[in-house]
């Protein structure tokens, strides 16, 4: 089944645009799911089977998320052996998954979010950086894998707005505040001053290459440790907490929506949970007859 798998995955990469951390965790998915049937050929899997290795991955203890994803792979595995005509029928078709519990995202405070930004040192280059990184992710909503894809080209200064490539290769045009536009011109002057170049990516490491998604994190880590907030926080926090603060204050869901970059409204809908939720915390704290 491994040859099917290498054309499912050339397909994902090539054609459907998939970024490269989902594409590694479907050939994952997949190579684990091929070794469980063993020397089956595609058309010899059933529905019986992929119930079979439904069972065997709850035995394991895994997580719903965990095996939701895996069988997320196999739909799409198996639509896609159907869209190319090497199967007649999708086994998958039908198979209900684990249930997921719905969380909602933790966000930040504002209060929490101004401490946040405040903290990188700006009177040296990586400080600035930190806190240009900082800064767009939070006036922007982006994700950590489309702020290290930024390149200086994509921003306008004038303009007031970023070039950003989102999940599928779809590029779309965010707006920025302008706190994080000076924090950007501020960090941009500190690298001519140093000598960089003044062009390619717009976030580098200390050997002037683009930083990683997991350079990100350890950079917000270092500044969250020095917060000390008893929760946990990742970069996509400041992305949640972005959502959420625009609709506090108004914002409608759709233009949420479309700066957020979500194909589906459904994906936006979750942050109306959170804002009600507060509501209600605010009505039966203050009204006389809560």
């Amino acid at each position: 089944m491994y040859r099917y798998i290498d054309k499912f995955i050339r397909y994902l990469e090539l054609e459907k645009g998939v970024s490269p951390h989902t594409v590694i965790n479907y050939a994952t998915d997949l190579r684990v799911f091929s070794e469980f049937a063993g020397d089956k050929e595609p058309e010899e899997i059933d529905h019986l089977l992929l119930r079979r290795y439904l069972v065997h991955l709850r035995q394991l203890g895994l997580a719903k998320t965990s095996i939701a994803r895996r069988f997320s792979a196999l739909r799409s595995f198996f639509r896609f052996l159907c869209q190319e005509g090497y199967l007649a029928t999708n086994p998958a078709s039908g198979l209900l998954t684990p249930k997921l519990d719905k969380k909602l995202p933790s966000f930040l405070s504002i209060e929490q979010v101004d401490k946040l930004l405040s903290l990188p040192a700006r009177d040296k280059l990586f400080g600035l950086r930190d806190s240009a990184i900082l800064e767009t992710l939070y006036s922007t909503g982006i994700r950590v894998s489309e702020l290290v894809g930024l390149d200086i080209k994509g921003v306008d200064f004038i303009g007031g707005s970023l070039k950003v490539m989102g999940k599928g290769r779809k590029e779309r045009i965010c707006p920025v505040g302008e706190k994080a536009l000076d924090a950007l011109r501020r960090y941009l002057a500190a690298r001519e001053e140093e000598g960089i170049p003044e062009k390619g990516a717009l976030f580098l490491n200390k050997n002037a290459r683009r930083l990683s998604t997991r350079a990100i994190r350890l950079i917000m880590n270092k500044y969250i440790h020095q917060l000390a907030l008893g929760e946990k926080v990742s970069p996509h926090t400041l992305r949640h907490s972005f959502a959420t603060h625009l609709l506090d204050r108004g914002a409608d869901l759709r233009s949420v929506q479309e700066l957020l970059g979500h194909v589906n409204l459904s994906s936006t809908q979750i942050y109306t949970h959170i804002t009600t939720k507060r509501l209600k915390t605010v009505y039966d704290a203050t009204h006389p007859r809560a």
